[in-house]
């Protein structure tokens, strides 16, 4: 069943984001006062009680910046494709006549609406809130997003007006995050797999700030693709929008079962590549190495840009490399195949005594490192998680087993078992505990 879509629309610097924020209980949007600095929809499931909804964060109508056009069709999509609209005024700035228009606009358009006057930060604020009646709606919810005051009796209304959904039987689908440098074509990959306009697209730098979220479908199984902002080296970030946004693509990371990271084949691979490769190496998140514009590439073949791809991201040596045209959408499918290739993997589970066979082997040909007087050994090895598989070590030395002696185990264990191109996470203990783990 899909599910309902509550859309927050309203003039620029009304608070939308923050309200955003406020309703789905973390800080995902960006909030700034610099007007436009939301410019795609920004997405999030919110479940409350019997009550899940898609809550969707859009741009300030009627800003005026230079990818003003592209934000107000995104707005206008939100709104179609809305069950419900909030529409969010101020009311330290009191009432505009953009306001009005706004409020006239959804009228025509049919949507149901609640109308939330946030920035009541006192009760004078409070007593001004009732100037917004002239708007037309039977009425009012006095919020304050920053100090989270009105929130709950907002989600409750929310509830109220929407469909109930049973949230506890909904399985969340595969998640997978695309990141890279600015303008490798993300956004174009991500409206391609939408098959919809879903993201701003442009060939102006920097044009995703946020981390989007969208969910889209092959066939029966639906997916989420995060849109990330485009990564610049530490020395080029200029301001708060950056730093967050850049926040935002390395927390996009974590939290996805998947990561592909792009690249283009025109372009060298950057130390901005580098710095993403080894992010996702630290995290142990399965990748995808997708290398974008291939229709503007020359004529080397698949083996040398494979070579000079593990070359220059040692870290990521094991990803696929999948080429791919994300303006025609050539590759497109081969990329969300490989991820799902790679989720698979990630929740292989290896039987204790198979592992141990696999480690004595491993172990013999290349002892773990020994100092004179520390004979190191590894006594047994057990998997103790998925997503990634994470395998205990017991031994007497742990501080032993060092990081090369870990990717020779991880690369070794890789050839083995039915992970052979996701990360191996390993963590080690000493004999004590060896002992009281049981």
């Amino acid at each position: 069943m899909q599910l309902p879509s509550v859309v927050i629309v309203g003039r620029p610097n009304v608070g939308k984001s923050s309200l955003f924020n406020a309703l789905y209980g973390s800080r995902v949007a960006i909030v700034e006062p610099t007007a436009g600095v939301t410019r795609d929809r920004v997405s999030r499931v919110v479940e409350r009680n019997t009550t899940a909804f898609e809550l969707v964060d859009t741009g300030g109508v009627g800003v005026e910046e230079e990818l003003g056009e592209h934000v107000q069709t995104q707005i206008r999509i939100a709104i179609e494709q809305a069950d419900l609209v909030l529409l969010v005024v101020d009311a330290q700035a009191g009432l505009q006549p953009l306001d009005q228009r706004i409020a006239n606009d959804l009228r025509q358009a049919g949507k149901e609406m609640l109308l939330v006057v946030n920035k009541c930060d006192t009760l004078a604020h409070q007593a001004d809130a009732a100037d917004f009646y002239s708007l037309g709606l039977p009425e009012l919810h006095l919020t304050s997003a920053t100090q989270r005051r009105g929130i709950q009796d907002l989600l409750e209304r929310i509830g109220e007006t929407l469909p109930e959904v049973e949230p506890a039987g909904r399985e969340e689908p595969m998640t997978i995050a695309f990141v890279g440098r600015r303008n490798v074509g993300k956004s174009t990959l991500v409206n391609t797999l939408a098959q919809e306009p879903r993201v701003v697209t442009s060939e102006i730098p920097g044009t995703t700030r946020d981390s989007v979220d969208v969910r889209f479908r092959i066939g029966e199984v639906e997916f989420i693709a995060i849109d990330t902002a485009g990564i610049r080296r530490r020395k080029q970030i200029k301001d708060s929008i950056d730093f967050y946004s850049t926040a935002r693509s390395f927390l996009s990371i974590r939290r996805a079962d998947v990561s592909v990271l792009m690249l283009e084949a025109p372009t060298e691979i950057a130390r901005v590549d580098k710095q993403l490769a080894a992010k996702i190496a630290d995290e142990h998140k399965p990748c995808v190495l997708a290398l974008n514009k291939m229709d503007l590439a020359g004529g080397t073949s698949f083996e040398e840009w494979q070579q000079y791809v593990r070359d220059r991201l040692p870290g990521v040596a094991f990803a696929p490399l999948v080429f791919l045209s994300a303006l025609t959408g050539e590759g497109a499918l081969r990329v969300v195949e490989a991820a799902r290739v790679l989720h698979e993997q990630s929740l292989v589970r290896v039987g204790t005594g198979e592992l141990n066979r696999a480690m004595e082997e491993i172990t013999t040909r290349n002892p773990p490192p020994s100092t004179a007087g520390r004979f190191t050994r590894i006594y047994y090895a057990t998997q103790v998680g998925v997503k990634p598989p994470t395998i205990a070590l017991f031994t007497n030395y742990p501080d032993m087993i060092d990081d090369n002696y870990k990717r020779y185990l991880a690369n070794q264990l890789r050839q083995t078992f039915p992970y052979t191109s996701i990360p191996i996470k390993f963590v080690t203990r000493g004999r004590k505990s060896a002992r009281t783990t049981g």
